[in-house]
């Protein structure tokens, strides 16, 4: 984590840009898997806009691009974590679909889509929202408990 005094939130954590790859667009994707093959990646180096900047950009064009967080995603196994755009990358024209995390994982990627002729990401942006949710298995043993508990009532009856 970059800086939690500004990450951290009351629901929610934000992800922030390491590194920017372009995405080769000869993936391959079959029904058994024999002949699956992943999209490559180029990295592609930041720039320095300004003299006075401390951190460099990335100038995207309209395309579609693998986004390397700075943190990793670490959960019990009662927890599921959502990860979800940030509100201003999609103000600026940009998105990647929302994904939900369980266990462990290495470096968060994300698949980003600039959909503007030019977006300018600078050095860890926050690009992405994660909301971390406790999976409650007590519902299933309410949900059977008020089954039973549901039978007809039995009337009296009037004299």
């Amino acid at each position: 984590m970059i800086h939690a005094k500004y990450q951290v939130h009351g629901f929610s954590v934000h992800l922030t840009v390491r590194k920017i790859f372009a995405a080769d667009p000869a993936g391959r994707l079959d029904f058994g898997g024999g002949e699956y093959a992943p999209a490559g990646r180029a990295e592609i180096a930041p720039v320095r806009l300004r003299a006075e900047d401390n951190y460099l950009w990335w100038e995207l064009d309209k395309d579609s691009y693998f986004v390397e967080c700075n943190e990793t995603i670490s959960l019990d196994t009662d927890q599921i974590a959502m990860i979800e755009p940030e509100d201003r990358l999609l103000r600026a024209g940009a998105w990647h679909a929302p994904l939900s995390v369980r266990g462990q994982s290495g470096p968060v990627e994300l698949l980003l889509t600039v959909g503007v002729m030019q977006l300018r990401v600078k050095q860890n942006a926050r690009i992405a929202r994660v909301r971390l949710f406790r999976i409650d298995d007590t519902a299933k043993s309410r949900k059977a408990t008020r089954k039973s508990s549901t039978s007809k009532p039995s009337r009296s009856k009037r004299k």
